[in-house]
């Protein structure tokens, strides 16, 4: 069984690393040499990934175009191998490989569309878990409000940039009215990723509303979060905020802070 798993190791490296294959690798197949026959797994691994990578990040795609993207996945692919039997792993750190691809330096929004992208991909196939109930959170006494901790959906994300990528994001979505003519100096964009109906959805949120809910997504309860973002933002609208992020679905469950 040790010699099996050396063997399946040789055979993986060869294919996944590019290594020279093990020397005991039959080579008696009368039809093919070893080297090609290596390269057909090569190819066939490669092409999956590719494949992977066009299927979350499709908007990448259709702003670098096809040959550009394949240059671009076929270097990413070469450096970030698989680690998981799931494919849906696959691509996590493609905001990042942007960003330092000097290929692409000349569109410096890329990055955080990528970033937006893979939100995007992780709401899709994020676990199923139910949404606040409003009438459980009715139940509440309104003193014990200040000390409500309320939980995030794990399909939600926010993904911040300088640039206007949920304008980006929604121009190159299908059905989309096609006018790409985005200014880059428009401003900064809070781009909220939330899924309902197993469908994921980006709407943008203001300054406010978005230093609220980063507050809340790391645990902080609800008086605090909101003097905070009161200090910086005095016109921040707790209600509204909540009405919004609830019907997105962005909030999950809520507790209350035990007493000390």
């Amino acid at each position: 069984m040790l010699v099996l798993n050396d063997d399946l190791s040789d055979f993986a490296r060869a294919i996944v690393r590019s290594e020279e294959p093990s020397s005991r690798i039959d080579t008696s197949y009368q039809n093919y040499s070893v080297a090609i026959a290596i390269e057909v797994y090569r190819n066939n691994y490669r092409g999956n990934l590719h494949d992977t990578l066009a299927g979350a990040y499709p908007v990448i795609e259709q702003l670098v175009g096809k040959d550009f993207f394949r240059l671009l996945t076929r270097q990413f692919i070469g450096q970030h191998f698989s680690r998981s039997g799931n494919l849906h792993h696959y691509g996590e750190g493609m905001a990042g490989f942007v960003a330092a691809f000097e290929p692409a330096q000349g569109l410096p929004y890329l990055p955080d569309v990528a970033a937006l992208e893979w939100a995007c991909h992780c709401a899709y196939f994020a676990d199923d878990a139910a949404t606040l109930d409003i009438g459980k959170l009715a139940q509440i006494p309104p003193e014990q409000y200040p000390d409500l901790i309320l939980h995030v959906h794990s399909a939600c994300h926010l993904v911040r940039s300088r640039y206007p990528i949920a304008a980006i994001w929604h121009a190159h979505q299908p059905g989309a009215s096609g006018d790409f003519k985005i200014d880059l100096d428009s401003g900064s964009s809070n781009a909220l990723v939330s899924r309902k109906n197993d469908v994921a959805l980006v709407s943008e949120l203001t300054e406010a509303d978005a230093a609220w809910l980063q507050s809340i997504q790391v645990g902080t309860k609800l008086e605090d979060a909101t003097a905070a973002t009161l200090a910086n933002y005095p016109d921040f609208d707790l209600q509204a905020a909540l009405l919004n992020l609830v019907a997105q679905n962005v909030l999950a469950n809520f507790n209350l802070e035990a007493a000390p």
